[in-house]
């Protein structure tokens, strides 16, 4: 069954979709997470029942990261339709470490397609459905600069300074003053 809640966070409201998990007994795999504002996330509602109680698990552990109190999620996400390539690139994001960085061409250097793989790095990147819990926000330019991100640059620099990676800008409600 797939369902959906929304999760309060410093970011604003964040969107989650899950189906029932096939490996743990009650508990949700996570298929998406969005960020306000941010494309595509009305589809996340379609077709999926409302079901808060299922993602009480997963919306702690986003409390506990958002409070600083977790650097690692231990969330199981659910299959969704990628080419092997976004899961490599995915797979590589998911091992940069809680308060440190990596740049585009670095992942693509991980994955096998330095040089002119870079675009495409970013583009498999931008198609990342789990933000926040797969840290695609800690992926940067060469030049240390911020670039693209599925849920708004202001975001990313937020995320990178809870981190500890930036210096740390103010959220208010509704999302992080730039």
């Amino acid at each position: 069954m797939t369902m959906y809640t929304t999760v309060d966070s410093p970011l604003g409201e964040l969107l989650l979709a899950g189906e029932e998990s096939a490996t743990a007994a009650g508990g949700t795999a996570l298929v998406s997470l969005f960020l306000p504002g941010q494309k595509r996330a009305a589809e996340a509602r379609r077709g999926r029942r409302p079901a808060a109680g299922a993602f009480e698990e997963i919306a702690g552990q986003l409390r506990a990261y958002f409070a600083g109190e977790l650097t690692r999620f231990s969330i199981e996400f659910a299959p969704v339709a990628a080419t092997d390539f976004q899961r490599r690139v995915w797979r590589a994001v998911e091992e940069i470490p809680y308060g440190r960085t990596a740049s585009y061409g670095r992942i693509a250097e991980r994955v096998g397609v330095a040089g002119a793989g870079v675009r495409a790095v970013g583009t498999a990147i931008g198609r990342n459905p789990l933000l926040v819990v797969r840290p695609c926000h800690r992926v940067i330019g060469a030049d240390g600069a911020l670039r693209g991100y599925a849920g708004g640059l202001p975001n990313k620099e937020w995320l990178l300074g809870l981190e500890g990676e930036r210096e740390p800008v103010r959220a208010v409600a509704g999302g992080p003053v730039p």
